[in-house]
């Protein structure tokens, strides 16, 4: 049974179809990597899987479990929302971290708000609160930023902010890890840092989503990808498929144009 399902996704905005017709499934341990051009509709697809954005039609279902059925006249509350967020970890594409938090700080943030809502909470703080920080250390060591626990923000490159977003968004140990154009914010110099980290993930067989503008990380990493144009998946298959002489017109020129920028 595949991990992440996806049904007949639509999304616009106002008289502007975004997404149409949306569908695909990912295998658990696979790493599925989405590209298209600028206005593709990437993004917004990854936001309805996390719940920042509402599909106008379509399922959601991650592990058998509908998450969300556009024919269902109830709308999610906002318990609901919260708890179908946490089968998913967001890696935004401009780091999105608290800046009065330290890196250590923004990694257990989420962990110590869940576990306030639990009943053994006031009984157990301190035990809770340890557990959770040396998580956290765990996380920020294997992004290689033991030393830059206590630093904020502003105090980070763009390369060690983005890991540090990496490393909060696993703390929740989510299902499926999803990526917003992770490097599109940074210098080249620290882009291969972030990527190297993303790669580790994928050897050790994490189920990620992934939208970049990164064509050779897409070949050499993802197990499958998705080409968006204009809301629609006019794209998908294994790397060599998609990335082959035999790709559909549109993804020929998507290409062609995309190595005339210079990759950008």
């Amino acid at each position: 049974m595949p991990i992440l399902e996806v049904r007949d996704i639509t999304k616009s905005f106002g008289r502007t179809e975004v997404l149409r017709g949306i569908s695909f499934s990912l295998e658990r341990g696979q790493a599925l990597a989405i590209i298209g051009s600028s206005g593709s509709g990437k993004t917004t697809l990854l936001r309805c899987l996390n719940f920042l954005e509402t599909p106008d039609t379509g399922t959601i279902s991650v592990n058998g479990e509908t998450l969300f059925d556009a024919a269902s006249h109830a709308a999610l509350s906002d318990a609901e929302i919260r708890r179908s967020r946490l089968h998913f970890g967001m890696v935004f594409q401009s780091f999105n971290l608290f800046p009065q938090y330290t890196a250590l700080e923004n990694v257990m943030l989420a962990r110590e708000l869940l576990a306030k809502g639990q009943p053994d909470y006031k009984t157990n703080k301190k035990r809770i609160h340890e557990e959770i920080e040396a998580e956290a250390r765990a996380l920020l060591d294997k992004m290689s930023l033991s030393n830059r626990a206590g630093n904020y923000p502003h105090q980070l490159s763009g390369g060690q902010q983005q890991r540090v977003a990496i490393a909060r968004a696993l703390a929740l140990q989510p299902d499926i890890l999803c990526f917003d154009e992770p490097t599109s914010a940074l210098d080249p110099e620290l882009t291969g840092e972030v990527l190297a980290v993303i790669r580790e993930l994928a050897d050790q067989h994490m189920t990620m989503v992934i939208v970049t503008h990164e064509m050779a990380f897409a070949h050499d990493v993802a197990d499958r990808v998705i080409f968006m144009d204009e809301g629609v998946i006019a794209e998908e298959g294994a790397p060599d498929e998609v990335f082959s002489d035999q790709a559909g017109e549109r993804i020929r020129l998507f290409l062609s144009r995309f190595n005339q920028n210079g990759g950008s």
